[in-house]
């Protein structure tokens, strides 16, 4: 079996895929990756089903050292990765060999990059899933983060079909977003003034912002009254607001319910941009119907 080592981990990198579903009535929230757009194009460049494992690098790519030849891609937010000190390019099946280091300079846009390996990370499932949930600390490579001296298997590698992803399937990551939202099952606990704020307020990334939940800063939402709710299921991109005023947007790691009224859901093709956002980064909402997207 084909192994890599991590030589530097990087700020946070975990091995995650598309997620552990079907368990959420059990307590068990879902993970994967956060982007799952650039994880599934990541895989597809080296012949990988769609949800094979990968490695999630957010803001600081770790540096890994191949043991063996085999074929990468890395998708998602632009780290200036290098090969051997070379910078290597993007969105394209890129082979390596034995002894190569793949390394990344520093943060050019975006958040998250995905590194895949052909073949995948080899990793036990955990209910069906490979993906990292950290506060829990199953899944992936120990159930933790990576660290550095770790070795991880890797599949044996089949030349890809697919050489490149084309330009118009490219997306740059910027550091404002508008994004899409349907209006929540709990509008009704607001006062029109508060979602009026949340409609027309441009929104601060926090610095508490991690793969549970990105909680925002700026104008606070007002509730009618009280700001609790029997807790209800939480979906990928949904919005609560806590009597503090300042919503939350619920991530690949949320809690499989919540008891603070759900203002909004952000529509699911948005929610690998807003992945990509950092704090700091800024972010607004612009509700939709649903027959408007289709």
């Amino acid at each position: 079996m084909a192994k890599i080592r991590i030589i530097k981990a990087g700020l946070q990198t975990t091995v995650q895929d598309n997620g552990r579903w079907g368990y959420q009535k059990f307590g068990m929230p879902v993970s994967g990756a956060m982007d799952v757009s650039s994880l599934n194009l990541a895989n597809k460049l080296v012949n990988n089903s769609l949800n094979e494992a990968c490695l999630e690098a957010t803001i600081d790519g770790p540096t890994i050292e191949f043991y063996s030849d085999t074929y990468i891609s890395i998708c998602g937010a632009n780290m200036q990765a290098q090969i051997n000190n070379a910078n290597i390019e993007m969105y394209k099946s890129l082979q390596v060999k034995s002894g190569d280091i793949l390394s990344f300079k520093g943060l050019v846009n975006g958040c998250r990059t995905y590194i895949a390996f052909s073949g995948g990370v080899q990793v036990p499932e955990v209910m069906g899933s490979k993906s990292t949930y950290l506060k829990g600390k199953l899944g992936g490579f120990k159930g933790r983060e990576l660290k550095s001296r770790d070795e991880l298997e890797i599949g044996t590698y089949n030349n890809p079909e697919i050489k490149e992803i084309s330009s118009d399937k490219i997306t740059e990551f910027k550091d404002c977003f508008t994004a899409r939202i349907i209006a929540g099952p709990e509008t009704g606990y607001f006062t029109l003034k508060g979602l009026e704020t949340f409609l027309y307020t441009e929104y601060t990334l926090s610095q508490q912002c991690d793969r549970m939940g990105y909680r925002l800063s700026g104008a606070k939402i007002e509730h009618k009254s009280k700001a609790d709710i029997i807790s209800s299921g939480i979906a990928f991109g949904t919005i609560q607001v806590p009597s503090h005023g300042e919503p939350i947007i619920m991530m690949a790691d949320r809690q499989t319910t919540g008891g603070y009224p759900r203002i909004a859901c952000v529509v699911s093709a948005d929610l690998p941009y807003i992945a990509q956002l950092k704090p700091g980064d800024k972010i607004r909402f612009k509700e939709v119907k649903l027959d408007m997207l289709y």
